[in-house]
């Protein structure tokens, strides 16, 4: 099934090492000594690697962050395989994913029956016969995510973060963000077009002729582009406050009548009397639309979006035209290999029932101790830097530290994993499992609706390479999979697992305090906690993060925008400087011996150059620029530095090198 190209969830890692092992044992290698540190540091370190790098065809980029899941998949998928081949006691998570395995593996069969999974998907729509029934089909479908016009979840209250309440979210396009709809450069039309061949082939795959299809694509398109005129920005969405607007659902009924959300929320399964709504003129305009827009131009948009949205798990047919419009978004040259697919499709749908076996053949308990380690080392060089601050008032100061210690630490796997006993898998039904396992997963939000918010809960699965901070529970979370090279290895020194991991668990700790996590008390609620003049020269210190990252070009005429990625970069920022501070209370920060040929910091700066050493597609940098709240790699690299006095010093940055800020320019927040 479809899932969202990115995420709300931040990608970093984490770890810890207090003891120097043999120094001699991590050496630093494929150093561009021609290139001036100064001019760009990224390239100074990455760009031997970065020239000789294979994006392998079936990636639309290569090496660390988000790429390191592309070996994590193979891993999953070498579990997967054992499972699948191994007698199993019923109902077992071995025998759940392994025969899901198998179903997903069996290509023979999904081939043979094509589109028969989806038919009576589409003669429910078919029997549409006016507004009341269109909304009653897209309620029933949500509850397996086969979504289109309605986004619905349960998760915690901005206002009280311990009860979990009903929210809704614009939705009903199929481009990545509306912009989409209204730019006119040729990267992005080349993008529409490709989306309308898109939607005519899924079309003409049902049997419909091609002038039909045609026809049929240029409708759903129309309504796509309808919708998305009423979507917020992507800068837009990061108003925190703009984006929370909980009302009574009597009142959400009378303000759009057409919509019927009483009869939505009961067939939902949604019992509330009030609801959270994000971005309440998008459902402002699907009300309108509801009533313009034929019924049959609407039955038709359903179509496509059912056939869309589960095009990746049909016969092959419908995955080579799904293909074929990502190629064309992500510049990936040819498609995974099945076992990788499958293995993903699983991460998504049991995830801590995979987590688990994972977990027990991949994760070291020792490296959990040592990330917790680390991550108290950096809180209190985070503490100490607060208690410096020359624009804060000292109570400010006092309710940032409170907040700060406040912290929930979650590293690895969660204290209990969640049971799968509701879903059935088969060998042979590969669509079954997956809507099984989506219809499970909604379920199992749902019965969070108005109960308290459960702090166990982990919103990423243990394989994954990722970490976030969620700020309505004020946590900081790492996964097992972040605990390994380049952000952490037990053979590194102090400076290369401060400057990899460190740096990212300093990024995830300053989320705590960036333009939208500054807005949330240590309990995890909107509330300000700030006076007016330090929030005054707060917003202040952000404007200037985003007005020196809108100055990076990342593609001809593509920048970094930096209203978007204000809090990710804000976050790079004070990591950088975080880790240093904590990296300096080793014994190796107070050294000068140099390791292969570097001092202790410099090693420090390097790393943090080598844990974002990526290479892309350039189809997929404009896709991330456009969509994407973190700066591209390099700009994780090179911005933060620019603005770090201490990266000046080890690096003998001076006035000309293309790298360097006046002091008085330079970026000092947290």
């Amino acid at each position: 099934m479809k899932r969202s190209l990115f995420l709300i969830a931040t990608v970093f890692a984490l770890a810890a090492c207090n003891n120097i092992p043999d120094k001699n044992m991590v050496d630093i290698q494929g150093i561009d000594s021609s290139l001036k540190p100064g001019d760009n540091f990224f390239m100074y370190v990455n760009r031997k690697w970065y020239d000789t790098a294979q994006i392998p065809p079936s990636q639309s980029g290569v090496g660390a962050y988000m790429f390191m899941n592309y070996p994590q998949r193979l891993r999953l998928q070498g579990i997967l395989d054992s499972v699948s081949k191994s007698s199993n006691a019923d109902g077992s998570i071995e025998q759940k994913l392994g025969d899901f395995y198998a179903s997903g593996m069996d290509t023979n069969t999904i081939n043979k029956r094509g589109y028969d999974p989806v038919k009576p998907i589409l003669a429910r729509i078919d029997s549409i016969t006016n507004v009341a029934s269109l909304i009653q089909f897209v309620a029933n479908e949500a509850k397996a995510y086969n979504n289109s016009v309605i986004g619905f979840y349960v998760g915690a209250d901005n206002k009280n973060s311990s009860l979990n309440i009903a929210h809704l979210y614009q939705t009903g396009i199929g481009l990545p963000d509306r912009d989409y709809y209204f730019n006119t450069d040729p990267s992005t039309l080349s993008i529409q077009q490709a989306y309308k061949t898109y939607l005519s082939k899924l079309f003409e795959l049902t049997g419909i002729d091609t002038a039909t299809a045609t026809k049929n694509a240029g409708i759903v398109y129309n309504i796509d582009k309808q919708l998305a005129a009423s979507h917020k920005t992507n800068i837009e969405l990061r108003d925190i406050n703009a984006n929370y607007n909980k009302m009574a659902v009597a009142a959400l009924a009378k303000r759009q009548p057409d919509i019927g959300w009483p009869n939505v929320l009961d067939e939902l399964g949604a019992k509330t009397d009030s609801i959270d709504v994000a971005q309440p003129a998008y459902y402002d305009k699907l009300n309108t639309a509801l009533k313009t827009i034929p019924i049959n131009d609407w039955k038709i948009y359903l179509k496509a979006y059912s056939l869309n949205n589960y095009a990746d798990i049909l016969s092959k047919p419908f995955t080579d035209a799904a293909f074929e419009f990502n190629k064309v978004l992500s510049g990936q040259a040819v498609q995974k290999a099945r076992g990788e697919i499958i293995a993903n499709v699983i991460d998504q749908s049991l995830g801590e029932a995979l987590g688990q076996l994972y977990v027990k053949k991949y994760f070291s308990e020792d490296a959990k101790k040592r990330a917790l380690e680390l991550v108290n080392n950096l809180q209190k060089a985070f503490a100490a830097r607060v208690d410096k601050l020359d624009w804060m008032s000292d109570s400010t100061k006092e309710k940032a530290k409170e907040k700060l210690f406040a912290i929930t630490k979650k590293i690895g796997y969660p204290d209990k994993w969640r049971d799968y006993s509701n879903v059935t898998t088969a060998k042979n039904k590969y669509f079954e499992n997956v809507v099984a396992a989506a219809s499970n997963n909604y379920q199992y939000q749902l019965a969070k609706l108005n109960k308290a918010v459960d702090k166990s809960e982990w919103f990423t699965t243990p394989s994954t390479v990722t970490a976030y901070n969620n700020p309505s529970a004020n946590e900081i979370v790492f996964p097992a999979a972040i605990l390994q090279p380049p952000y952490f290895d037990n053979n590194a020194d102090d400076a290369l697992n401060y400057g990899g991991i460190g740096m990212v668990i300093g990024h995830e700790m300053t989320h705590t305090f960036d333009d939208q996590g500054a807005q949330f008390d240590k309990d995890g609620n909107v509330k300000n906690w700030w006076t007016k003049e330090d929030y005054d020269k707060f917003k202040a210190k952000t404007q200037q993060v985003i007005d020196l990252y809108n100055t990076f070009t990342v593609l001809d005429t593509v920048h970094i925008k930096g209203a978007m990625t204000v809090g990710e970069n804000t976050a790079d920022i004070s990591g950088v400087a975080v880790a240093y501070d904590a990296f300096k209370m080793t014994k190796e920060g107070h050294d000068t011996t140099k390791i292969g040929g570097f001092t202790p910091d410099q090693r420090f700066f390097i790393s943090v150059a080598r844990i974002w050493r990526v290479k892309m597609k350039d189809e997929f940098m404009r896709l991330w620029a456009n969509n994407n709240p973190h700066s591209l790699p390099m700009w994780r690299v090179n911005g933060p530095l620019m603005n770090n006095p201490h990266f000046y010093d080890a690096f003998n940055v001076q006035p000309g090198d293309k790298m360097y800020l006046p002091e008085k320019d330079r970026i000092y927040i947290w």
